[in-house]
């Protein structure tokens, strides 16, 4: 069996859609699995076990030359790496114009199928128009998880149930080039995020940053922009043990989620990442409803806060107790 999916971004996303291909291959271990992503994104992709070939997409840049001969070129070039293989089956699990293109543009074996979501989920940005590019529309609820809603549709027309926790299959990334990174235990806060109303305030981060500094636990400061850098520089000023890091491309800054020894973010992908790798997390929901990516598959991750309620100082500094409890419990068990 060759399948194609078609999940082009974000980073959080990208790494949502990831279980549903352990989900394929427990069913179907012999399935061939690719994936077309976003090319930003095809590192992260590499990591998972499961995918055997991975297709780059490159819409972001190619909208910058359209019509230059080069970005043509690179168009055509992609087109054909579709239609490289006949595909038994082609999931679109993003639900937008785009990435239903893209799923007409593959090639189906005889009896193939194109598979997409039926309808939206509170909170997506589902485009119903995809649906003229599908064979088979999967209904979902209109409250699925982010992970579960890849694994429904999957399920569906595989004829099997879509149970049990998450697995997101991935190894560990290459950090022998990541000479920034502590060889002591660290927390690290994925503080930054493009929207400002699911950004958790400054004072509180501070507060739990010295809460960690008793702690002898440092504190590492990513930033992906220069408004985050500023931000990640007041906060610095404030707290002891935090240290500013050098701009990180982004598989280093997937480095710094997997290796972390506590993660405590916004609703962002790099706190999905850790969440992913079921690092000790804490993922704090200010202006974003929890119910849609909230780590649900490890009692390493804990959510707090939701739409319109961030959470308090007190409750992260609970959580904190008991997830650096719990591992150094099993740490014990483990000697």
């Amino acid at each position: 069996m060759k399948i194609l999916i078609v999940r082009v971004s974000s980073l959080g996303d990208v790494v949502h859609n990831m279980p549903m291909i352990v989900d394929i291959l427990r069913h179907y271990p012999q399935a061939q699995i690719d994936w077309v992503v976003e090319e930003g994104y095809v590192s992260l992709v590499r990591l998972n076990r499961g995918v055997r070939t991975i297709i780059p997409f490159a819409l972001r840049r190619w909208r910058k030359s359209l019509f230059s001969a080069k970005t043509r070129a690179e168009m055509r070039a992609f087109r054909n790496a579709l239609r490289q293989e006949a595909y038994d089956f082609v999931f679109d699990t993003q639900g937008l114009f785009k990435t239903g293109l893209i799923m007409r543009m593959a090639r189906l074996a005889p009896q193939g199928r194109r598979v997409g979501l039926a309808n939206a989920t509170e909170e997506s940005g589902y485009e119903t128009i995809s649906r003229i590019f599908h064979t088979v529309s999967v209904p979902v609820p209109l409250r699925a998880h982010a992970v579960l809603r890849a694994r429904l549709v999957a399920a569906a027309v595989l004829d099997y149930e879509a149970n049990g926790p998450a697995d997101f299959n991935m190894q560990a990334p290459d950090a022998s080039n990541a000479s920034w990174l502590p060889r002591d235990p660290y927390a690290v806060f994925f503080h930054g995020t493009a929207r400002d109303a699911k950004r958790w305030d400054e004072a509180s981060w501070v507060r739990v940053g010295q809460g960690l500094n008793a702690r002898g636990l440092p504190v590492l400061l990513p930033w992906g922009s220069e408004q985050e850098k500023h931000a990640a520089e007041r906060l610095a000023a404030q707290m002891k043990n935090a240290i500013v890091l050098p701009r990180l491309p982004m598989m280093d800054a997937v480095v710094l989620a997997q290796r972390a020894t506590l993660a405590i973010g916004v609703d962002t992908g790099l706190t999905h990442i850790a969440a992913a790798f079921s690092r000790p997390t804490i993922e704090l929901y200010c202006d974003s409803p929890r119910w849609k990516t909230e780590g649900n598959w490890s009692d390493y991750i804990i959510n707090l806060g939701d739409a319109s309620m961030p959470p308090t100082v007190e409750q992260v500094e609970a959580a904190i107790a008991s997830l650096l409890n719990t591992a150094a419990e099993l740490r014990i068990e483990r000697a």
